[in-house]
């Protein structure tokens, strides 16, 4: 599979002021609709500039979706400290805002953690592990072209007909071409199918809100994911992800607010 380079689908055109020219890349497609945790890298590549800086959170608000094409990115920096500096970076397309998020850039740390309590995980998928670039587990067919995805079939009722599981979901995810880097940790938080899929509601659930912590860079080899939900009511449902690298680091803590069918299709 001939995927481009991630890092090469995040590539930005000053203009001056802030402002810089994209083409949202068809490989990080669902149909037309980008995908949301591919918005987020492009947006914080932008804030980053040219810098040595590395996003430490992102936190963002969805209002329209974009399609694969041109988008101009603007972006304002509101403080620049020894710290921290915070930038808002907006993606437009069309004339219209489509995504408006605020994100801390700093210095990720190197050093291993003082404390750390992460759900366990083997480091590599099992054998039995679900390859999501089968049809049979509608997984979304524009992430596939791109990231190897596997998933533990004994947290994903979905895959068995059932509605009844808890809604909970184990992967592990890594690039086709390349390895894992800090903006495609941020990815990687946004990376699952919704996990609404274990209540058997399927089709697009559009994010509302996404808020992601880094924590680290990540290292070589697969990333894992821990997705649940915590309450859906009606339409709502909320979605954490830890994203979880080969060394045991977290890598990310994202959090969403998104909609989803209200009704499984008969």
């Amino acid at each position: 599979m001939n995927a481009t380079p991630f890092f090469d689908t995040l590539a930005i055109r000053p203009l001056g002021n802030g402002t810089f020219a994209a083409d949202l890349h068809p490989d990080w497609a669902v149909g037309e609709r980008p995908h949301g945790g591919y918005l987020l890298a492009l947006l914080s590549r932008a804030a980053v500039g040219g810098g040595s800086l590395q996003p430490l959170s992102v936190s963002a608000q969805y209002l329209r979706p974009p399609k694969v094409g041109p988008v101009l990115l603007r972006t304002e920096r509101l403080k620049a400290g020894r710290t921290v500096t915070a930038v808002r970076s907006v993606l437009e397309q069309s004339g219209q805002t489509c995504v408006d998020a605020m994100i801390t850039l700093g210095e990720l740390p190197d050093e291993e953690p003082a404390y750390s309590d992460l759900p366990e995980m083997p480091v590599n998928p099992p054998q039995d592990a679900v390859d999501l670039a089968n049809p049979d587990t509608r997984a979304a067919p524009g992430l596939t072209r791109t990231c190897d995805m596997r998933i533990d079939p004994r947290s994903a009722g979905f895959l068995r007909g059932s509605t009844s599981d808890p809604l909970r979901l184990r992967l592990w995810a890594r690039p086709h071409a390349g390895q894992p880097d800090v903006l495609f940790g941020l990815v990687a938080g946004d990376l699952t199918m919704p996990v609404t899929f274990n209540l058997g509601r399927f089709g697009w659930s559009p994010t509302v809100q996404l808020t992601a912590l880094l924590r680290a860079r990540p290292a070589n080899g697969w990333l894992r994911l821990v997705v649940e939900s915590k309450a859906v009511h009606g339409a709502w449902f909320d979605e954490d992800t830890l994203v979880i690298d080969s060394t045991g680091k977290l890598v990310c803590q994202a959090r969403q607010l998104a909609l989803s069918p209200l009704r499984a299709p008969d």
